[in-house]
């Protein structure tokens, strides 16, 4: 069987109409709808109790300590600023325990004074007890996707899997299809596919966490479980290989 063209998997990856339809995936066949976020109306105040790194809850966590910058909800986004005099990113989780899911979002870096940290970045990032377990990032200078490995007992702290020096666009949605099967995950941003794999990735998890500095906004939040899908191997034959893991 001939290798599924480089173009093709662009289109399977594709922005879906946010109709409430699975998206289109290149490593997974989504399953069952997890959840389903579309930020219509302000979320209610997180009064719960987190148990280790981000675990023991269910639902929003955000605005819990002032680290956790300026997060507002309302007419479909999920507007986060950073905090200037704390130089930390935004943080809001939502928790709920899952291990293979296909998450599926839009992000936005928006081009305003960098009053905090300087830097512009998005990050979709999944968690446990203990720490961050992989992730997608976004910045001007391009598309990165990591295992985490900041308190399991391992050397490195964040390690690149993959990346892509395309430029992120300031000011404009992006399109993320984040797939999660076992100890592989795949990050699909407007069309370009990374993928990587590491046993960390396999772990169980409680939560998936946005990270945004300096400012910027997600909206049209999905998540299904991950299925597997048996024209992967084919698809992934096609696909960059890994660039080198570096520590970041």
């Amino acid at each position: 069987m001939k290798p599924v063209p480089a173009a093709l998997i662009a289109i399977l990856s594709s922005a879906s109409a946010f109709a409430g339809d699975p998206p289109k995936t290149v490593m997974t066949t989504p399953g069952k709808l997890l959840v389903d976020q579309d930020f219509a109306k302000p979320l209610p105040p997180f009064d719960g109790k987190s148990n280790g790194f981000a675990s023991g809850f269910s639902g929003w966590r955000h605005n819990a300590v002032p680290r956790g910058g300026v997060w507002k909800s309302e007419n479909g986004i999920f507007h986060a600023r950073e905090t200037p005099e704390v130089k930390h990113p935004a943080t809001a989780s939502y928790g709920f325990d899952f291990k293979n899911v296909v998450i599926e979002c839009e992000v936005r870096m928006n081009d305003v004074p960098l009053e905090g940290r300087p830097a512009r970045r998005v990050s979709v990032r999944t968690t446990d007890d203990k720490d961050y377990v992989c992730s997608v990032h976004l910045d001007p200078a391009g598309i990165r996707i990591t295992k985490d490995d900041n308190d399991h007992g391992g050397p490195d702290k964040s390690v690149t899997l993959a990346s892509s020096k395309s430029p992120v666009t300031l000011d404009a949605w992006h399109h993320i299809v984040f797939e999660i099967l076992g100890e592989e995950m795949t990050a699909t941003v407007d069309g370009q596919t990374l993928t990587g794999s590491h046993p960390l990735i396999g772990k169980d998890k409680h939560s998936i966490m946005f990270t945004i500095a300096n400012e910027g906004d997600v909206r049209n939040f999905k998540v299904w479980e991950a299925l597997p899908n048996a024209a992967w191997p084919e698809r992934k034959a096609t696909l960059p290989q890994a660039t080198t893991p570096t520590q970041k």
